[in-house]
């Protein structure tokens, strides 16, 4: 069925490629295009009704589900801007962002008991005029606020020429999953990787995008197998997850992949040996998309890969740059991360002369002074994660060197100091540990570095040590 929007949209293409029995995705039941056209349709006739066209701003908040998604497309084909919150966002978190963005139009999953998958099929969601609201940046297509690990989030504007360019680089990338492949999705679908590599991808390349029930190592392995998954999409602390799981190989699995944040080369290495699989890497920005990725040869960490096609990159005093056209942030130059052309990424980086496959080395912001003596906190951390029973390390600095430890329940304290004082000048061992079963982490699930925000995180089981 035709799709009912505005006279031509963005992503016209993306729906109406594939035949209405094919299936688009593999959750609790499999879903079809068909099925995904008429859910589409019919909420953009009900958006129409509330007068929601192009050039509306419309910010959605709902669970992960099949109704945020036929939502998102649904506005799309509006020719409406959408701005995608995060449901695990606190009350103030949300109220400050919709501030911020004054979106015209909210729609809201409506309160109900909690959600026990991991990807629910039908929310009931409230949809609401805001008085306040602005129209939409007539450049951005896509509003998504940043992680915010390092402190407040940065609300990030995507074109639709942006988008479009990232499932052309996609496309172009070497391994990437294929029409009739299916594809295990792990990451959150409203940030970049889960919605671009993942959903968007999948509409683009006709592969089928595969929920499992829930976020259980033993629910992921039998999905992949009931389902005979190609590839595996996710981030460190899923690929971390499943490596200490007891269960076995995944034979139709090619291709894992992991996004967000370095991957440990702890996980990397434990992952192979369980599942006898490279876990491959892709880097990239809320700002800009996909960067980096080698999906070939199975690099090991901190190895990214090579800039993917299209990708203009630099590396200036270490430090990684990416070229675009215009500044992604909204209601806010942003000075200190985009200048004439180019966006600091903060990421430190290798890029090899010949052929030009980029290694991470770690934050640009993450060198500190100690009594005149540099630190790098990285370095401290890649030490910590050496540990045979540390999984997870984050290190910050504040009056003293601080470190945020995940690990077994045989690690303690004076292990880590003894294992410290062997690996580490006495300037660079820190002075206070926290130990956790899992650091803390943010609303998207990617590890927090701002030592405020770890302190009012922490969790009150923690065991703190001097």
């Amino acid at each position: 069925m035709a799709i009912i929007g505005s006279p031509s949209w963005w992503g016209e293409g993306l729906l109406e490629r594939q035949h209405d029995d094919d299936v688009w995705t593999l959750a609790d039941r499999a879903v079809v295009y068909g099925e995904l056209r008429e859910h589409v349709g019919f909420l953009a006739s009900r958006m129409a009704a509330e007068g929601i066209g192009r050039g509306s701003s419309v910010a959605l908040r709902m669970p992960p589900s099949l109704t945020l998604m036929y939502t998102m497309l649904a506005a799309w084909t509006r020719g409406a801007q959408v701005m995608l919150i995060d449901v695990r966002l606190t009350a103030f978190e949300v109220d400050r962002l919709l501030r911020i963005c004054g979106p015209q139009f909210l729609l809201s999953a409506q309160p109900a008991s909690p959600v026990t998958r991991y990807l629910v099929e039908d929310v009931p969601f409230t949809l609401m005029r805001r008085a306040t609201g602005r129209p939409a940046v007539p450049e951005f297509c896509l509003v998504q606020a940043s992680s915010g690990s390092t402190g407040e989030p940065k609300v990030i504007g995507r074109s639709s020429d942006s988008l479009l360019a990232e499932l052309e680089r996609y496309a172009a990338l070497e391994g990437m999953p294929r029409a009739g492949e299916r594809v295990l999705l792990l990451n959150s679908i409203i940030h970049t990787m889960g919605l671009v590599g993942g959903v968007l991808h999948g509409l683009n390349s006709g592969a089928q995008i595969v929920f499992p029930s829930r976020m259980r190592a033993e629910t992921i392995v039998e999905t992949a197998l009931t389902t005979e998954s190609n590839a595996i999409l996710g981030v460190p602390v899923h690929f971390a997850l499943l490596a200490r799981s007891a269960l076995g190989a995944v034979p139709s699995l090619r291709l894992a992949v992991s996004a967000g944040e370095l991957l440990p080369l702890k996980t990397w290495t434990q992952f192979r040996q369980r599942y006898r699989l490279p876990i491959s890497p892709v880097y990239g920005t809320t700002e800009t998309g996909i960067i980096a990725a080698d999906l070939i040869t199975g690099s090991e960490p901190p190895i990214l890969g090579r800039p993917t096609a299209g990708m203009e990159v630099d590396v200036v005093a270490g430090e990684l740059r990416v070229r675009m056209e215009c500044t992604p942030y909204l209601w806010s130059d942003r000075a200190d991360r985009f200048h004439d052309g180019w966006l600091r990424t903060f990421d430190r980086c290798d890029r090899d002369l010949v052929n030009g496959v980029l290694t991470y080395r770690g934050r640009a912001d993450s060198v500190v002074a100690i009594g005149g003596l540099k630190v790098d906190l990285m370095e401290v951390e890649q030490t910590l994660l050496l540990h045979p029973h540390v999984q997870e390390a984050v290190v910050v600095f504040g009056d003293v060197i601080e470190a945020y430890v995940g690990g077994d329940t045989a690690v303690t304290a004076a292990d880590i100091t003894n294992w410290c004082r062997f690996h580490l000048a006495d300037f660079k061992i820190p002075k206070i540990f926290r130990i956790f079963e899992e650091v803390p982490r943010n609303a998207n699930g990617k590890v927090i570095r701002n030592r405020d925000l770890l302190r009012r995180q922490e969790e009150t089981g923690a065991h703190t040590h001097h």
